[in-house]
């Protein structure tokens, strides 16, 4: 099914070949996007980000001289649209969004009009592009665009002329053959991919580029559906090559100008490379609590499930949709314990869905149509009860993501399936079913899109800056406190050991009922690692009254998400350093440099308990020579703490004390 070659491959006449002394990484997909755009240096076509995350990018951003966009910024409302928890709060924020759009000269897309990453796909994707966004889902490789999930300031870097920087990533070619057979979906392939890559690291920080003869029997919906997956691989980037349904798929939405063939060079150099045989996939499901348990459904048959959702980014495309209710025709969810809900991941979605049929098909089945929210992915729809299991085509499952709180004695398992896989485990009263053990009409492919949704409701303001419009805001919206800059010397104590093998960004800030708080730096921080170290805030507000610092040690944190909120939380709790074996993903050390806490990495035997001091003499003057290791203590031990590899921004950064006071000193205001 699927097979791992730790070893250099060359492509060759549209098939993997051994590399010859001729072969070269320039001639990969990749390289030719990333040099067209700046090489180590970039600047995007396009920036995006939801509403968990932008009001402190364009706080960030204003802080530090922002006067307008530069480049399309586009605003969607999918996060926070729907949580209740702060009254008024969420709305305040999305208020706050527009009269930004319209000042900076941005695009604003209103609550429950689309997922962040379907009006990507729909309105920004293009053969070549270059897309980041401030959340770890961006990837639209499928459509040629190379995607980045970033942390806020690094969106911010954008936001004022500054670039990305980007030295050259390992690369890795992921061949695909064959047809999947009817029942399998995008989610199999995908949670198989996870399944086959994730423990051993072989695809972190690198760009998976998709090719081979297999690629041209995938829809697009199918080819997003795993695309926007490779996030939980670990990898940096993604990149298929395109061919005549791409161009259909743009051209129906009235882009065709965004088409342009792409696909590896003869004599392209990868570093190694995953083959995916379509023919043999079987229906997959990911276990709690990571995407990569991945196991075959059928080792689950027979057991039950209390709830099924279809939804957002990976599972509320249209052919998902579509092949679900071809599964539900004439049959029921039933009136038991299971129920079944569908979230189209946008309203041109949801129309095509409607004019198929396929809506009023899984209506009469007794499923229930949901908003355009991505709340079930982070855990802000649809929870489940007390000891229950959902099954959810969503892209994550992390513990407790779907809003159980087990410091309460509330406990919920998610299991990730195919969308065909959970319509079939619903027509049968949720008793865990694979949909290739059902018979059922494939239907036939259909699409369509009407940007009526779009016309009527998106603000569209670039390259229009309104100087003078008032920013609204709401009383949950404040500014960033004062942060120091480095200190000469540097003296924590740690105030959360973590021992276990990874650490999630869930669990650094959870995800929620926090989403309500993202606009407020200070009262979000008092959720930091409450779902992991409860008594973490507690001691950090101790030692900042005393006029000390704080640090975190974690084996490998920052799995997951790349909200900037992992690391700001702390260091607005007066965080000054990690201490890891090693960082689970770039983005997380990037969060941690653009907010002033110290990278450091040690592996030894971590045996001390919170309350440890470390002390790093002479650690300003050694960031600013350009040291990669420092010499700290702790107690009588000597540790040699690595830093890696720090460009001279990331050092001028960690002197400044965070991204802001950075920015702020070069503006000299």
């Amino acid at each position: 099914m699927i097979t791992v070659t730790d070893k250099k491959v060359m492509w060759q006449g549209g098939a993997p070949a051994e590399p010859t002394p001729e072969a070269s990484r320039e001639k990969t997909m990749s390289a030719g996007v990333i040099a067209a755009h700046g090489g180590e240096r970039i600047t995007f076509d396009a920036l995006i980000s939801h509403d968990i995350t932008y009001v402190g990018v364009i706080q960030t951003a204003m802080a530090s001289g922002l006067k307008r966009f530069p480049v399309p910024y586009v605003l969607t409302n999918c996060h926070n649209s729907l949580c209740a928890v702060g009254g008024t709060i969420n709305a305040d924020d999305h208020v706050f969004g527009l009269s930004a759009a319209r000042r900076f000269g941005g695009e604003y897309v209103p609550a429950n009009l689309a997922v962040i990453h379907q009006y990507a796909r729909e309105v920004l994707a293009g053969c070549g592009k270059m897309i980041i966004g401030s959340d770890s889902h961006t990837r639209y490789g499928a459509f040629g665009t190379m995607g980045f999930g970033e942390g806020g300031p690094e969106i911010v870097k954008q936001l004022l002329g500054d670039t990305y920087e980007l030295p050259a990533p390992r690369t890795i070619l992921v061949y695909l053959t064959g047809t999947p057979r009817p029942g399998v979906g995008p989610h199999d392939a995908a949670i198989a991919l996870c399944g086959a890559v994730f423990d051993s690291g072989f695809v972190k920080n690198a760009v998976l580029e998709f090719a081979g003869p297999g690629v041209r029997s995938l829809s697009m919906d199918w080819r997003m559906g795993v695309d926007v997956m490779t996030t939980e691989t670990a990898c940096l980037s993604s990149l298929w090559q395109t061919d005549e349904k791409t161009e259909a798929w743009l051209a129906l939405r009235g882009r065709i100008g965004d088409y342009k063939r792409l696909e590896p060079a003869d004599g392209a150099l990868y570093d190694g490379m995953v083959t995916i045989d379509l023919d043999r996939l079987v229906p997959m499901a990911a276990l709690p609590y990571h995407p990569s348990k991945a196991v075959p459904v059928a080792s689950l048959a027979g057991k039950t499930a209390g709830q099924g959702v279809i939804a957002g980014c990976a599972g509320g495309t249209l052919q998902n949709i579509l092949e679900a209710a071809a599964i539900m025709k004439g049959h029921s969810v039933g009136s038991g314990y299971f129920e079944l809900s569908v979230y189209p991941s946008s309203m041109p979605v949801n129309l095509a869905a409607m004019k198929s049929g396929a809506v009023q098909t899984l209506m009469e089945a007794g499923a229930v149509m949901k908003p355009c929210f991505c709340g079930p992915c982070f855990g802000a729809g649809d929870v489940p009860a007390n000891d229950s299991v959902s099954l959810r085509h969503s892209t994550r499952n992390f513990p407790n993501r779907e809003g159980s709180k087990p410091s309460d004695g509330q406990s919920a398992e998610v299991v990730l399936m195919d969308a065909r896989s959970i319509a079939a485990t619903a027509r049968n009263g949720g008793v865990i079913t694979p949909a290739t053990a059902i018979d059922y009409d494939m239907p036939e492919y259909f699409d369509d899109y009407d940007p009526a949704p779009y016309e009527k409701r998106v603000y569209k303001g670039f390259g229009k800056p309104i100087a003078d419009e008032e920013l609204r805001y709401g009383p949950n919206i404040q500014p960033w406190p004062e942060i120091p800059a480095m200190p000469e010397d540097l003296e924590v104590t740690f105030t959360a050991v973590i021992h276990d093998p990874v650490t999630t960004t869930d669990e650094l800030i959870p995800s929620g009922e926090t989403s309500s708080y993202r606009s407020n730096p200070m009262k979000l921080a008092e959720f930091a690692l409450s779902r992991r170290v409860p008594e973490y805030v507690g001691r950090c507000k101790a030692l900042m009254a005393e006029g000390k610092a704080s640090a975190v040690y974690a084996v490998k944190p920052g799995d997951g998400s790349a909200r900037e909120q992992a690391a700001s939380c702390q260091r607005v709790l007066g965080g000054g350093a990690n201490l890891a074996v090693e960082y689970a993903t770039k983005r997380y050390r990037s969060n941690l440099i653009n907010w002033g806490i110290l990278p450091f990495t040690w592996d030894g035997e971590f045996t001390w308990e919170d309350g440890a001091v470390l002390r790093v003499p002479g650690i300003r003057a050694a960031i600013a020579s350009g040291a990669e290791e420092v010499t700290g203590y702790i107690g009588d031990t000597t540790l040699t703490l690595g830093l890696g590899k720090l460009s001279d921004k990331e050092r001028e950064i960690l002197l400044a004390g965070c991204l802001i006071n950075w920015y702020r000193q070069k503006a000299d205001f």
